[in-house]
């Protein structure tokens, strides 16, 4: 790797760590993620070997840093028994220092089998679930291909707060098959019952390589979309959760640092099959991109997992990818902030800059931020950044 004589870093962004786990009880018709239906018995044993021995590989990249954020993603890695997931992070903690308020968040699924475990979880040092619940409504989850019920949803929540858990997400989605503004929500309105620390609240897309990609379900049109997504922000707004990033709502200052770490464009480490990472290299004036094996089979056959494929992220591409990130954020950013992140003069961004606030969708002055149009046509604010 050569130093890269465009960028100028004078010091490393914050480090976190995800981990993939891959497997699945059934691959949802909607889902385009890199999981996988668990046929046999999960190998758990052999993929906390690989893991251990991909972030072994992957040290060179911490640079002294700690972790400020740990998350644990999938598939369904509560899937994962509670004592392999509590040896996964005693091994991580031997090799690299925590912050003292690190967040470790583990994905859950509300299946009565992983609910006994959310205890066990808490004990093993995750301090945030994050719960796929999609819907409340039967007839919806159904047409989601998902293996729980809404009861099974409510109990969920109510056990992993009984468990200790007093920082939960809740995934739901709307523009679901079949749905109506009033089913929409009637599901928002009852996770805010629950008054979890934050919420994902994301339209259903149709992605290609999934099921519903090859047979697209009814969906709501336009006008319903709109108005789902209206109502459904000014109901979040009068039950006191905060937007702060396109489709993350939290409570005052409990939004997910993991994922502000990526808004942000801070760095993290990739372990796991097809997991991702993203890293600065201070002494390389570099940023690279890493990649790790992607199939469950292959990653666990392959006696060196952390050698995935390594890019670097050319001058370009590098201040386009922070726009692309830091322009979902409410709050935006400084000019600062962008020289940190990137290595580069924000006067790289100029002419874009220039052309997005004359087309109206940039705010006039900072924070850099998406104007009110901007945040209702983001993709159309973006594409003033992408070459």
């Amino acid at each position: 790797v050569t130093s890269n004589p465009a960028l100028h870093f004078t010091r490393l962004p914050p480090l976190s760590l995800y981990v993939h786990i891959p497997w699945c009880i059934r691959k949802c018709p909607y889902c385009d993620f890199n999981s996988h239906r668990a046929e046999t018995e999960l190998p758990e044993q052999e993929y906390l070997q690989q893991l251990c021995a991909d972030l072994e590989a992957d040290l060179r990249y911490v640079q002294g840093r700690a972790l400020t954020s740990i998350f644990i993603g999938g598939g369904t890695p509560s899937l994962f028994s509670a004592r392999v997931i509590g040896a996964l992070l005693e091994r991580v903690a031997q090799h690299i220092p925590f912050q003292p308020d690190i967040e470790i968040t583990l994905e859950a699924n509300p299946g009565t089998f992983e609910q006994q475990k959310f205890r066990d979880f808490r004990s093993a040092g995750i301090n945030r679930l994050s719960i796929g619940i999609q819907s409340f409504d039967d007839d919806s989850l159904q047409r989601l291909g998902r293996v729980h019920d809404g009861q099974e949803a409510r109990r969920a929540v109510v056990t992993a707060q009984q468990a200790g858990f007093d920082n939960i997400n809740l995934d739901l989605m709307h523009g679901l098959p079949n749905q109506t503004p009033a089913m929409a929500l009637a599901d928002l309105t009852r996770a805010c019952e629950f008054n979890p620390a934050h919420l994902s609240w994301y339209q259903l897309t149709i992605e290609p390589n999934t099921e519903f990609y090859n047979k697209v379900p009814i969906l709501p049109d336009e006008d319903a979309l709109w108005d789902i997504f209206s109502e459904g922000r000014a109901l979040l707004d009068e039950r006191g959760f905060a937007q702060y990033e396109v489709s993350a709502y939290s409570r005052p200052d409990q939004p997910s640092r993991h994922n502000l770490n990526y808004w942000e464009f801070g760095d993290y480490l990739g372990i796991g099959a097809g997991a991702h990472g993203k890293v600065t290299l201070l002494d390389k004036q570099q940023v690279i991109r890493t990649r790790k094996t992607r199939g469950p089979g292959d990653y666990l056959r392959n006696p060196m997992p952390g050698q995935g494929a390594v890019t670097h992220i050319d001058e370009p591409i590098l201040g386009g990818e922070f726009m692309l990130n830091a322009l979902r954020l409410n709050q935006g950013f400084q000019a600062q902030q962008f020289e940190q992140a990137t290595g580069l003069s924000f006067g790289s961004m100029d002419k874009a800059i220039k052309a997005a606030r004359s087309g109206g969708l940039l705010a006039p002055d900072e924070p850099f931020r998406a104007s009110a149009q901007g945040r209702l046509f983001l993709n159309d604010l973006l594409a003033f950044f992408i070459d």
